[in-house]
């Protein structure tokens, strides 16, 4: 699954809301873990988000308890199948893709230069 627009935005404010102690990840284990996000509470979280507490919870549990951990189960059962000798390959497409994605963004289409953010 792509990430959207919107999700990649929601990473790199939650990235840097991490990296200056406002938020917190931690798994929580009821039987089945899962990550939840800690420290979420206050008008800081829903103005940097530019959405309601619910809606910051809504996109955190899609993106790692979902998304995330989705992926990783994926690559855990390829990796079951053809052992790890396959993700160098994977991650040498990886960045081939990231490098071409930034190439895309910094050229010009239509007379109109795509801002940085456009994927």
């Amino acid at each position: 699954m792509n990430l959207s627009e919107k999700d990649k935005i929601f990473l790199e404010r939650l990235k840097k809301l991490c990296d200056e102690n406002q938020l917190e990840i931690e798994l929580k284990d009821v039987g089945v873990k899962y990550m939840v996000l800690r420290q979420n509470y206050g008008d800081k979280v829903e103005s940097s988000f530019g959405m309601t507490r619910q809606g910051v919870r809504w996109r955190f549990h899609r993106l790692f308890n979902e998304i995330y951990v989705s992926s990783y189960e994926t690559i855990y059962w390829v990796e079951s199948s053809f052992g790890a000798s396959l993700r160098s390959m994977a991650l040498e497409i990886i960045k081939e893709r990231v490098e071409m994605r930034k190439k895309a963004n910094k050229m010009v289409f239509f007379g109109t230069p795509r801002r940085e953010n456009d994927d």
